[in-house]
Formats: C-alpha cells, sequence, structure tokens
C-alpha cells in the first residue's frame, strides 16, 4: 500500500525530518549515525524516522543489533508529478496580486 499524498507532504514538512532525508541520499545509515548530528535524543530521532517509514520515504531493516535507515526515492514520485502539474502555469506575480487584493479588498470608504 503506498502512502496518500497528505502524508508524504506531512512527513516532508518538518526540517529535521528533511534534513534526515538528505543524510540518506548518501548512503543507508544506521540509527544511531543518523541521530548524531542533531541535538535532540534517539527517541525523538526514533519518532521522525517512524513518520517517515510511515510516509514511505524511508525503510528500516534489523542487521544483527543494529537498525539501518535507506531512502526510498520512488515514494516522492507521486509527490513530485503532482508538483509538476503547477509547472504548467505562469509564475504568480505576487507583488501584483497583493496590489489587486489591497484594491479589491479595501473597505468602502462609505461606511
Amino acid at each position: 500500500m503506498q502512502p496518500d499524498l497528505d502524508t508524504v507532504f506531512a512527513a516532508l514538512a518538518d526540517p529535521t525530518r528533511r534534513r534526515i532525508l538528505a543524510m540518506l541520499l548518501e548512503d543507508d545509515m544506521a540509527v544511531t549515525d543518523v541521530a548524531e548530528p542533531f541535538e535532540m535524543s534517539l527517541a525523538a530521532i526514533s519518532k521522525h524516522l517512524a513518520i517517515l517509514a510511515a510516509a514511505g520515504l524511508i525503510s528500516q531493516e534489523k542487521r544483527g543489533r543494529v537498525k539501518w535507515c535507506k531512502l526510498e526515492p520512488d515514494a516522492l514520485r507521486e509527490a513530485s508529478v503532482w508538483m509538476q502539474g503547477f509547472g504548467r502555469f505562469e509564475p504568480i506575480n505576487l507583488d501584483a496580486f497583493e496590489r489587486f487584493l489591497l484594491v479589491e479588498l479595501k473597505p468602502d470608504d462609505a461606511g
């Protein structure tokens, strides 16, 4: 079963989890090695890893006494396809949009 887009995007919403994914781009890592650069407990890292695993973004495997994490890049495919759909449109000029909204949403002077 493939996780839905909401689960994938929720997992990607956290900067710690994005950093973990970037670390796993290099190679598989033991959980303790994943935790090393972070100033948080191993239990907190394990929770982040569980969220990434539930989203299908990583897999975990026990090798001997060590739990290893592996990036699952195919899990991002559906999210990537979804986001690419927005590339078909012209970029939005946010400054012009903001000016438009200010004019359109301006309270009536008549009161």
